[in-house]
């Protein structure tokens, strides 16, 4: 004998897809096209980007639960895990980024060099940046060199994770 879904246990799967189609909202829509999304799910979703009424929104999620009924949920979370880890990874970068940036405007060459020592590579650009800092004779021009700094840093260490995984 097969054993009958609960209804509470029905409401609960479709309000679980409801809440994973709510998660597409706000993606840019080559992340949608790139999940291969059925056309009407599609629609729907991006057409929920664009509505502003309170209401009128939750009814488009209520039919964007109703959709996802029809599709394999799994690709989905897959696709959204994996966003949500390279925006996790993204941001790391970007930390680690700006802190090396803050150690090599505060120790200057001594900072230089064990940057390089962990990236395993010189970078003129980044010397010479170092001497420009100490040359700055404005906020503004400090601020300039500081930005740069902190792109050849972001740079270096993305060649480094790069040069890492291959």
């Amino acid at each position: 004998m097969q054993e009958k879904t609960s209804k509470s246990a029905k409401k609960r799967a479709h309000l679980a897809l409801q809440v994973l189609g709510e998660q597409l909202i706000g993606l840019p829509e080559a992340k949608l096209r790139d999940m291969h999304l059925d056309d009407e799910l599609m629609g729907a979703i991006v057409l929920a980007s664009k509505i502003k009424s309170h209401s009128a929104l939750r009814r488009q999620r209520q039919l964007i639960g109703k959709l996802m009924k029809h599709v394999d949920p799994e690709p989905i979370r897959a696709a959204l895990e994996s966003l949500t880890m390279d925006s996790h990874q993204s941001k790391m970068k970007f930390k680690q980024a700006e802190e090396w940036r803050d150690k090599i405007v505060d120790g200057g060459h001594s900072s230089l060099e064990t940057f390089f020592a962990l990236t395993g590579q010189k970078n003129r650009d980044l010397i010479s940046l170092v001497n420009d800092l100490g040359q700055a004779k404005t906020e503004n021009q400090r601020r300039a060199v500081r930005r740069n700094i902190y792109r050849h840093v972001h740079l270096d260490l993305n060649a480094k994770v790069h040069n890492a995984t291959t």
